[in-house]
């Protein structure tokens, strides 16, 4: 049975599957990432768990894979397939995609930045599905983004496309590990709110679950560091949406699994800041934390689709989870 390596490397696990043509997860398998063995360690394990997953299509499935796609986090040229930097996992212009070739027997691989790998994803069998301009945005330790046009994810010309959680929002403000001050992810991610409620309820181990919470009980310190957070949130979505003009706007990671404690103000709160600009739909995420994985099967599809006529594959839409 025809299948392709999907391996979705973060920083503190991986997540992997064997995806069939039709969009089929056929097998699944999770490994921690082990990053406080060193980044020589990391890169290994990452060669040693996709090697594995090669050895168990070959004995389950009958075959090799025929590609491979692999999503990880950092600075990634994805077009010389090297992972330029990743803070989190300490490694540095590693040759990934030659490495996990040379590892893999040569098939081909495709080699993506996580949050834009996850908006492919999401674009295209997740919440963005039949969307020919989206936004994916992420709220999680950071805030990053996924710019989707008409079924692929634009990267940029230096691979920094989408990185909405620099964007300015507050001048003069909270100094961001990025060099400026005032940037969106410093108080709009989940861990802005869980510093900025644990500051405010006295508890140095509440999160920003705990403030969601909070807010629904109608806390009044709650609902002013939640409202806080939306109204720099919907800053940034709109400086966002006024250039990019998206269709479906996508949010996800640990803050959105709020619900509609945060998607309610916020879409109140994006509607009163648009003048002339079209109010994109705001929906929340659909795949959670499988859309990476999901996304790097179809990295590996789009990479041999292109060179293989053999290859058949049903409808993205189709693909099943």
């Amino acid at each position: 049975m025809k299948h392709v390596i999907a391996l979705d490397v973060g920083g503190t696990g991986m997540k992997a599957a064997l995806v069939g043509a039709d969009g089929e997860l056929l097998y699944q398998a999770r490994r921690p990432t082990g990053r406080e063995r060193g980044p020589d360690a990391v890169v290994e394990g990452i060669l040693g768990f996709a090697a594995d997953l090669r050895a168990h299509g070959i004995r389950e499935l009958g075959e090799p894979a025929s590609a491979a796609g692999v999503a990880v986090p950092g600075i990634v040229d994805e077009a010389e397939g090297i992972a330029a930097f990743a803070a989190n996992l300490g490694w540095r212009d590693v040759p990934l995609r030659a490495l996990l070739t040379e590892r893999l027997g040569g098939i081909p691989v495709a080699l993506g930045h996580d949050v834009r790998t996850g908006g492919l994803a999401e674009g295209r069998i997740g919440a963005g599905r039949g969307a020919d301009r989206f936004l994916f945005v992420p709220l999680g330790t950071g805030i990053a983004g996924a710019i989707g046009i008409d079924g692929r994810v634009e990267a940029g010309a230096h691979g920094f496309a989408g990185e909405i959680g620099h964007i300015v929002v507050r001048p003069g403000g909270t100094a961001c590990p990025c060099g400026q001050r005032g940037c969106l992810e410093r108080f709009a991610s989940a861990s802005a709110v869980s510093q900025a409620w644990a500051a405010a309820c006295g508890d140095p181990d509440a999160d920003a679950a705990d403030c969601a919470k909070a807010v629904e009980s109608g806390d009044a310190r709650a609902v002013r560091v939640w409202q806080d957070a939306v109204d720099a949130l919907a800053d940034g979505l709109v400086t966002a949406l006024t250039l990019l003009d998206p269709r479906t706007l996508i949010i996800g990671g640990g803050l959105a699994e709020a619900g509609e404690t945060l998607f309610t103000p916020l879409r109140e709160a994006v509607r009163r800041r648009v003048t002339f600009q079209k109010l994109p739909s705001l929906v929340p995420a659909a795949l959670g934390d499988t859309a990476g994985c999901l996304g790097a099967g179809l990295l590996a599809w789009d990479l041999i689709e292109t060179t293989d006529p053999s290859i058949e594959t049903t409808d993205p839409s189709e693909v099943t989870t």
